[in-house]
């Protein structure tokens, strides 16, 4: 798959639904537009693998309890420790060939795996740390990818909560701490890690790319065009920079004084 085909189907999976956002397909392509050219078949082959065993462990155990044993024991998936910042950890094709990752990506196997299944789970953007929600007879629980999938107790939900800041008053309601997100919002969310990365690191191709995948994911939100406009004025593409600001024009846009001022900046530097 070349740069171009994986904008294309980037394109087709910002078009889609949510029901029926393509996770699996959209995160090839994410890796394939960060480092093209290469074989997603290790990624489709885990997949392929994790559903197939899930399916087998229906019926026989619990779905939170099924998706811990086949994707962490089986398929021996498990956080990152030694690399955590490296791309690698978020590229879905380089963790299927290590079986190490963030949790973001971690969770996209999982996720996969659970549809494919027929097990209700979507991804929470818990503060700093993304985990899964998985639906059982007794209500949602908590799974963390990145501990081997591993159950979290409500009240660890609520330490954690509280050592990333947020207040006891929040920190102590569960339906906001486990307040699930779709797949569409679980992928962008990775790509705003790799942004992160990359502006911090002075990487500002790489923030390019980031900012791009994320406005194709979800075009109808502007915000990403000006991060691309940033990414690409620091690289003195001062027209690209002009192109994306336009794009991030919308009618009653709250942004608008930012995009403006943004506009006004780079035309004085070509100016």
């Amino acid at each position: 798959m070349t740069r171009d085909e994986a904008i294309g189907t980037l394109t087709a999976a910002g078009e889609a639904e949510d029901e029926a956002f393509p996770l699996l397909e959209a995160a090839i392509a994410c890796a394939i537009h960060d480092r093209p050219l290469r074989d997603p078949g290790p990624a489709r082959t885990l997949a392929d693998h994790a559903a197939a065993r899930l399916a087998e462990r229906i019926g026989r155990e619990g779905p939170a309890e099924a998706l811990t044993e086949t994707l962490a024991a089986d398929l021996r998936l498990n956080g990152d420790l030694l690399s955590h910042d490296s791309p690698a950890s978020t590229d879905v094709i380089d963790v299927a060939e290590s079986r190490r990752g963030l949790s973001g990506a971690l969770s996209i196997f999982y996720l996969d795996a659970a549809r494919r299944a027929g097990i209700r789970a979507q991804g929470v953007d818990f503060p700093g740390h993304f985990l899964l929600r998985v639906e059982t007879t007794e209500g949602p629980v908590a799974l963390d990818p990145f501990s081997q999938g591993r159950l979290i107790l409500p009240s660890e939900l609520t330490r954690r909560a509280l050592r990333a800041g947020l207040t006891p008053h929040v920190a102590d309601r569960l339906d906001l701490l486990m307040a699930p997100v779709n797949d569409r919002q679980a992928l962008i969310r990775l790509q705003n890690v790799l942004f992160s990365r990359a502006i911090r690191d002075g990487d500002y191709e790489g923030a390019e790319r980031s900012a791009l995948r994320r406005a194709l994911l979800d075009p109808e939100d502007n915000r990403p065009w000006l991060d691309v406009a940033a990414a690409r004025e620091k690289q003195g593409s001062l027209t690209g920079a002009l192109e994306a600001l336009a794009r991030a024009r919308t009618v009653d846009d709250p942004m608008e004084v930012t995009r403006q001022m943004s506009v006004d900046r780079v035309r004085l530097q070509l100016n």
